[in-house]
């Protein structure tokens, strides 16, 4: 039996960061898993940027309610849910996608929790699991599933690899570049058709 494990941001939604990044005038803030390997690194990172600026949870739900799949994302992933069964693997976090997921018709999301104080300030986050996108890709493996991943960032490359099959999306140049054993795909159809020629 098979399971195509997807990333959310960069393949289905559009990045929440760069999006909050316009919205807030932070250019810093544009920086993604696509540029910086480190996720814990990162988070942190992001995490003082908000406090230096005084900015919460709040203001970033308000930039997030305001953002729409990607073109095609939607129609793609229903598509893809009438044959195969489908999870989204994700680093963000429940408090961001909770309204994408609305949008998307309430697709199956694995992802992780923000730790927020009483004032609406980020405080720290709650993973899931340590390498959370590998370990479930493993996890469904050892239960007898066989998986097939895209995604579009550094911290994807583990469960694409680690699969029956994996393709990139949307990646950058330097990606495609280091990794140029994985197909990748720039339009939803061709990702489509590389997916059920997989199963």
């Amino acid at each position: 039996m098979n399971v195509v494990c997807l990333d959310l941001e960069g393949v289905l939604v559009p990045e929440i960061w760069i999006a909050f990044s316009k919205e807030s005038g932070i250019d810093e803030l544009k920086r993604t898993t696509r540029d910086e390997p480190d996720y814990d690194k990162l988070m942190n990172w992001r995490i003082g940027i908000l406090r230096e600026h005084g900015l919460g949870l709040p203001q970033i739900q308000d930039t997030i309610s305001k953002i729409e799949p990607l073109p095609g994302a939607k129609d793609f992933l229903d598509e893809l849910r009438s044959i195969t069964q489908v999870i989204i693997i994700s680093d963000t976090f429940e408090q961001f996608a909770t309204p994408l997921m609305k949008k998307l018709g309430w697709p199956t999301l694995f992802c992780n929790t923000l730790e927020v104080g009483a004032d609406g300030m980020i405080t720290g986050y709650k993973m899931r699991c340590q390498q959370s996108k590998l370990t479930t890709v493993k996890a469904l493996q050892s239960m007898g599933f066989d998986t097939i991943a895209s995604g579009d960032s550094f911290n994807d490359l583990a469960m694409i690899e680690a699969g029956k099959r994996g393709f990139l999306f949307r990646t950058t140049d330097a990606i495609k570049a280091d990794y140029p054993h994985i197909p990748a795909f720039e339009d939803y159809n061709d990702l489509l058709a590389a997916i059920k020629e997989a199963l």
